[in-house]
């Protein structure tokens, strides 16, 4: 069974979850409950470790994620338009058009 592993981390003040593995609806839901036990703190999500990140990640995550205190790295162009498309930054500019890495993937 695929799972997530997410490994914490503290500098200056600053929360940093690394994920890894595979980032489902249902691991998702996991990421949640780490994130509401972090609320009153700026997190930053690590994407770039993950093996695996379904869409309907995106869609779980969107519902309860804590508005300006959530920062993220690591993502994937499409997974960027996927956060704009329920609304929410990522703190990148958007790209018009896919990387050659993508259209390859």
């Amino acid at each position: 069974m695929a799972g997530l592993e997410i490994h914490q981390e503290e500098l200056a003040g600053r929360i940093t979850l690394r994920l890894e593995g595979t980032l489902d609806w249902r691991t998702a839901t996991q990421l949640c409950h780490s994130l509401d036990a972090l609320s009153s703190r700026e997190v930053v999500l690590d994407f770039s470790h993950l093996r695996e990140f379904k869409d309907t990640a995106v869609v779980v995550l969107t519902k309860d994620l804590p508005k300006g205190k959530v920062q993220f790295r690591g993502l994937a162009g499409h997974h960027e338009r996927m956060f704009r498309y329920f609304g929410v930054s990522t703190g990148s500019a958007p790209r018009a058009y896919y990387t050659p890495e993508e259209i390859l993937a």
